[in-house]
């Protein structure tokens, strides 16, 4: 399977799964343009669409895909997203014979309340839920569901690919390196991420293993974490901890 990251919007990340045998399925299309064009020029046919939950830079560019391919769409049990052919939550099993392909569906509340994940042919397709070095604002959700869901991510295999939707690594590392700054891993994770981007290349996809070492909201349990929240004034447990860095991240302009 081949997984291409499809630059959309002003830093959306659509993602394009093909075979060698011309069949695609596209996740979150904000934008149909980037869509079509790779189609065209790989040489593949859209056979479905995955959304993982109902912002418009995620959805925006169903209904123009749908005017030209008649294909079905899966998403969350979630009345904002109309053009859903197929619900699906926590537990199910989204199959395909072409391509041949199969992911579970993962609930993880927090970026929205009804957003989900799809894991599977070795890739994690987290919409806004796991950024790399980062992860997404609790716009609806709260700190203990954002951390129960990161939680279940971090779980997966650390050679899987996430394939998270925005370019947002550059700022998390700055963010990270204040919380982590005698982290190796991170600093090494950092400089390849401004080598890349100096290139105008993407820094995803990236292994779950590395997002592990690097990212410090999968690391709420690690001593630097918990040292950089008791300088915050923060002694609570580990969602206090989590709450605490969204809180920092969010008003963070290094």
């Amino acid at each position: 399977m081949h997984v291409v990251p499809l630059p959309a919007l002003a830093d959306n990340y659509i993602w394009l799964l093909h075979d060698d045998s011309g069949h695609a399925i596209v996740v979150d299309p904000g934008d149909a343009t980037p869509v079509e064009k790779a189609l065209t020029s790989r040489g593949v046919e859209l056979r479905a669409i995955l959304l993982t939950h109902h912002h418009r830079d995620h959805i925006g560019g169903v209904d123009a895909l749908l005017s030209r391919h008649d294909v079905p769409v899966y998403a969350p049990h979630d009345e904002r997203i109309d053009r859903a052919t197929h619900r699906v939550g926590d537990g199910d099993v989204v199959t395909f014979d072409a391509p041949c392909a199969r992911f579970d569906v993962i609930a993880v509340p927090g970026h929205t309340t009804t957003h989900i994940a799809y894991a599977g042919e070795g890739v994690l397709l987290c919409g806004d839920t796991l950024f790399s070095m980062g992860c997404g604002r609790l716009f609806e959700g709260t700190p203990a569901q954002m951390l129960a869901s990161l939680d279940r991510l971090a779980a997966l295999p650390g050679h899987t690919l996430v394939c998270c939707a925005h370019e947002y690594t550059m700022a998390n590392g700055r963010f990270a390196q204040t919380v982590e700054p005698s982290n190796t891993a991170l600093a090494t994770r950092q400089q390849e991420v401004s080598e890349l981007r100096a290139r105008h290349q993407p820094t995803v996809p990236v292994t779950l293993s590395t997002e592990r070492a690097t990212n410090p909201f999968l690391r709420t349990d690690s001593e630097d974490v918990i040292a950089w929240s008791q300088r915050q004034g923060i002694d609570g447990d580990r969602v206090a901890r989590f709450a605490a860095l969204r809180a920092n991240k969010d008003v963070f302009t290094g």
